[in-house]
């Protein structure tokens, strides 16, 4: 089912990286989650997913997106201005929350790429992950420094919470200060990340969301297995659950 929404509020990040907020009557939905926006083109209704990035008590919801020069909705949606209207799914859906994360181990890994980092920011709005775990781990990979959205929010977060929340940017294509200059599962694997941060990633303590592009997930899922933690199952609970990105 489909309502009707409205853009609030637009920020553009660079040239094809932009956010909107969106005024729609939806569902209650978990930090995590993901909803679909659409549009009638050429008669035919094309709609695509985007994580909700702002936690569920805001009275809108807020996409993180980047305009595909091929794509089929994108484009159009970069072309939103405050005041236009843009079709909502009523319902959110994605299993990207921490409810799907067992109960056991003291520290939150989050590892993202690009516009994947959305769920996390929606989770790291809320009040679960801070008082649920000991330590909060974002590492955050782009190619570009000026692909980093929300880097303001997120180092005042660093700044709200200094004991428990370790943020590291992965900036490949240029350098950035402190930040890595690698891949993220290139990092992972060599144990810089654990190194830069000085915390141990292990099957005994953690609990790791991955979410991105299928190759850092695929990367990172290997590495992650190769250090003794598993794939978190419903029937099965373990210490990686996994969010592919498209």
């Amino acid at each position: 089912m489909w309502v009707d929404g409205e853009v609030i509020e637009r920020t553009d990040w660079c040239d094809n990286l932009f956010s909107l907020k969106i005024k729609a009557s939806i569902e209650p939905y978990i930090a995590g989650q993901f909803i679909k926006l659409s549009q009638i083109i050429n008669d035919k209704r094309i709609g695509r997913a985007y994580s909700i990035v702002n936690a569920p008590n805001s009275e809108y919801v807020e996409v993180l997106a980047v305009s595909v020069l091929d794509g089929l909705l994108s484009p159009n949606l970069q072309q939103l201005k405050v005041g236009d209207h843009i079709e909502v799914s009523s319902k959110a859906a994605g299993f990207m929350t921490l409810d799907e994360v067992p109960p056991q181990g003291q520290d939150l890994w989050l590892l993202a790429t690009g516009t994947a980092v959305g769920p996390f920011i929606s989770i790291l709005e809320t009040d679960e992950p801070w008082a649920r775990f000991d330590h909060i781990v974002l590492v955050y990979g782009v190619r570009e420094a000026k692909d980093l959205a929300y880097k303001e929010k997120l180092l005042a977060l660093e700044k709200r919470y200094p004991n428990q929340f370790k943020l590291l940017f992965s900036v490949t294509r240029e350098s950035y200060p402190n930040a890595l200059e690698s891949r993220i599962s290139t990092a992972l694997a060599s144990g810089e990340i654990e190194q830069r941060l000085g915390l141990r990633l292990t099957a005994e303590d953690s609990q790791v969301m991955l979410c991105g592009n299928p190759e850092m997930i695929k990367d990172a899922n290997n590495i992650l297995l190769e250090k003794g933690l598993s794939k978190n199952l419903r029937r099965a609970p373990g210490q990686i659950t996994i969010e592919k990105y498209w």
